[in-house]
């Protein structure tokens, strides 16, 4: 087995996976509700 030593391994591709999930669950979070906004407007 190889030795593994902590915080060696490069994580960028993960990091930057996972900020662009947050940015795409963002987004959707902020679409879904504008529209419950403008479907409580319009139904009044």
């Amino acid at each position: 087995m190889a030795d593994h030593t902590h915080g060696e391994m490069d994580i960028t591709e993960q990091e930057k996976t996972f900020a662009g999930f947050v940015k795409w669950v963002t987004n959707s979070v902020i679409i879904i509700l504008v529209a419950l906004v403008l479907l409580a407007i319009i139904n009044g």
